[in-house]
């Protein structure tokens, strides 16, 4: 049975430095002690949509910068140290994860101008670094050490793209983990770093010209001093740059004043001559619907042809082989297909299909399709795990790639003219292991394969289905120690995303060992609204239909309960970003479902979720406040606005990032706020406002560290873990 703890909503802050003298003062309190909350001022401001008075209490929270916010985070993070560190389990539990984290990990080969490249990690640093060598059983050498980057403003590299020659490395900086990066190039010879830096990038990779004489990339207007987090990613616009001369001479390329909300991705053809660009409204992916753009650069006055108009469908590109450009794209294919234009005739009329869609899904999130050694090297995905074929440039079949088990394969990149590729290959309970795959012979070669700390035959996986409210067929990976008994009394974790077309597929995560050592079962839903099924899959969970997600989530808890798995008492559910959304409509909706949430990065204000950074974009998934209808639909699951007074609801983490730009901070901030006044029952909710964090992806091992495990320790104490 569980046992109840004492009611209390908290903030902490994570920092890899000292919290000494913000703490010094505060007394030791144990994690069951009631606590008082710092106030927050519920203030006047109410809202019209469409006839709908909506209050909105703590709009002053979005004031990030204002005295009032920052003596109230200031206060929370007094507040919830001494919570944290009265945690019985928690020094323990980061003991173990640092230990699961101490391991050697070494990233996917890449080739240019006959030199590889590839990141690694010895297990004791916060960043990997980057490795070149003629050969890999070669003794590398160091091209890039994040590490070794002056401190200031907490660098984290990001990204990574040589010129073809292997000569030159632009390499991605984001201070704190932000989206706003800057893109430096470095002469591989030297060591040294040319003065060219692109400014004001988001997202996009730049594209070297085959001579490396220049760059084209993507960026945005300089935001105002003090409004990174809520400046709107609006006037993007496509440049290019030459090396050796003044950013500010920059030609710019592409870009439409009419829609200040577009964006531009560009990509070369291996020749040179002919720019991609991809535009999407918003960021690129976000929506799924692109349009696609070519430019003879060998023309006397390049300009841009729109060869797909109108935001119809997704367009990927793949890659440029004998004259033809080929793309993964969903039109008439929900499931994916690969096309060939000619750029000399790109009519729709001239376009010819090359893999027509099949029953199973390539994802249309990520780079699922390469063109190396004159093959097409598709990963689709079948049933929530990944399955590799290639093709001929016909599109004629060859073979299937033999994966270890059913996981999650990554990698397949390279050019044309290659004869070899790698890959990792990962689950919940394998760490990225990376193989050499042979196109000629078809044999898979083991490159590296991390030594861990820990038994992986001690733990096992399991797929399952289960119905959706509505009886939809949904998938379900589970993993945990072997002998797990179906008692109802199993701690269980049940992780879901459940947008934007992203599958959902499993990966590996030391800190998740953890918590199944300690008896933990680890669970995934492939819900709607992702693309573990296609597009259809997706477009069933979106806008006003984004209620649909939900209820796939509710229904996965109901079943694992209903299967003797867990108990609602046992029963965790955690989320980032669009999965925050889901964890925060999921407890406000259910509150008497779960014993705990974790609800990261979420996006939890759906009235004001448009109005900051990256927001207007996510209209394709979620809709527009604007519209009647679909505002009604936002209105009636937005977190914020359904916590009600008086009810209990689980213990709950909510966790941000003081850096980031695309989900603004305000969110948790508001959902904190409301919870704490409306809170009537006796569990903890804590509010995590991580330092020197974006979004996730700038995040050191050091910050990974801490913070899982301060939630796997919270879990442990209101999950009633202790001494299992």
């Amino acid at each position: 049975m569980s046992r109840k703890r004492g009611g209390l909503i908290l903030v902490v802050v994570w920092t890899a430095g000292s919290l000494a003298a913000l703490y010094a003062a505060t007394p030791m309190r144990r994690p069951h002690d009631r606590l008082s909350y710092p106030s927050a001022a519920r203030g006047s401001v109410v809202e019209q949509y469409h006839g709908t008075a909506v209050a909105d209490p703590y709009r002053w929270l979005e004031d990030l910068d204002s005295p009032a916010t920052r003596a109230w985070v200031s206060a929370q993070a007094r507040l919830t140290h001494t919570y944290l560190e009265a945690l019985p389990q928690r020094v323990r539990i980061r003991a173990r994860i640092a230990e699961l984290y101490d391991f050697e990990k070494s990233g996917i080969p890449f080739q240019e101008g006959g030199r590889y490249f590839y990141t690694n990690n010895s297990g004791h640093q916060d960043q990997s670094v980057l490795l070149t060598a003629t050969r890999l059983t070669d003794p590398p050498a160091v091209a890039v050490d994040p590490n070794r980057l002056p401190p200031a403003g907490n660098p984290v590299v990001t990204g990574y793209v040589p010129n073809r020659a292997g000569t030159l490395l632009a390499y991605a900086v984001s201070l704190s983990g932000s989206d706003w990066t800057e893109w430096r190039v470095r002469d591989l010879a030297t060591g040294q770093d040319l003065p060219d830096v692109m400014r004001f990038t988001k997202y996009y990779e730049p594209a070297f010209t085959p001579d490396a004489k220049g760059l084209y990339y993507s960026a945005f207007p300089a935001p105002q001093p003090g409004a990174e987090l809520s400046t709107q990613d609006l006037g993007n616009a496509l440049y290019y740059h030459a090396l050796g001369t003044a950013a500010a001479a920059d030609r710019r390329v592409l870009e439409d004043s009419a829609h200040p909300d577009w964006q531009f991705e560009p990509h070369l053809s291996a020749d040179g001559r002919w720019l991609i660009v991809l535009a999407g409204e918003g960021e690129v992916g976000d929506k799924g619907r692109e349009n696609l753009y070519l430019i003879d650069l060998t023309a006397s006055a390049p300009t841009p042809t729109l060869v797909a108009p109108g935001f119809e469908a997704a367009y990927i590109y793949v890659g440029a082989d004998a004259g033809w450009l080929y793309f993964l794209t969903s039109l008439n294919a929900p499931n994916g297909r690969v096309l060939a234009i000619d750029p000399k005739n790109p009519a729709r009329a001239n376009w010819r299909n090359v893999i027509p869609e099949g029953r199973d899904a390539i994802d249309l999130g990520g780079k699922s399709v390469t063109l190396v050694d004159h093959q097409l090297i598709v990963r689709s995905v079948h049933d929530a795990h990944s399955r590799v074929m290639t093709y001929g440039l016909d599109g004629t079949p060859r073979r299937e790639i033999s994966l270890p088990g059913p996981g999650t394969a990554a990698g397949f990149d390279g050019h044309p003219e290659d004869r070899e590729t790698f890959y990792s290959f990962t689950d919940l309970i394998t760490p990225p292991t990376i193989y050499r795959y042979d196109l000629e012979s078809g044999a898979s070669t083991l490159v590296h394969a991390p030594q861990v700390a820990f038994d992986p035959a001690s733990f096992e996986q399991r797929q399952v289905f289960y119905p959706g409210k509505d009886g939809t067929r949904i998938p379900m990976l589970l993993a945990y120690r072997k002998g797990l008994k179906l008692q109802g009394d199993n701690a269980l974790l049940l992780y879901g995303y459940g947008g934007f077309g992203v599958s959902t597929l499993p990966l590996f995560n030391p800190s998740r060992l953890a918590w199944m050592e300690m008896g933990g079962v680890f669970a995934i839903a492939n819900i709607r609204g992702g693309g573990e099924y296609g597009e259809s899959w997706h477009r069933q969970g979106i806008r006003t239909h984004k209620q649909i997600v939900f209820d796939d989530f509710i229904a996965a808890a109901e079943w694992l309960i209903a299967q003797h798995y867990t108990s609602v008492h046992r029963l965790a559910i955690h989320g980032r970003s669009n999965g925050g959304l889901l964890i925060g409509a999921c407890l406000t909706q259910r509150p008497d479902l779960f014993g705990a949430a974790i609800a990261q990065v979420g996006v939890l204000d759906m009235l004001r979720f448009n109005r900051f950074g990256q927001g207007a974009g996510w209209e394709g998934d979620y809709g527009s406040p604007e519209d009647p209808q679909e505002f009604k639909a936002l209105y009636a699951y937005s977190p914020v606005h359904n916590v009600h007074r008086g009810t209990h609801y689980p213990a709950t983490m909510l966790i941000t990032g003081d850096h980031d730009t695309r989900v603004m901070p305000m969110h948790s901030f508001k959902l904190a706020a409301a919870l704490q006044s409306a809170q009537a029952g006796p569990a903890p909710v804590l509010l995590a406002v991580d330092l020197s964090s974006g979004h996730g992806g700038g995040e050191t091992v050091t910050q990974a560290i801490a913070q899982s495990a301060d939630i796997y320790a919270f879990l442990a104490e209101n999950l009633d873990m202790q001494g299992r």
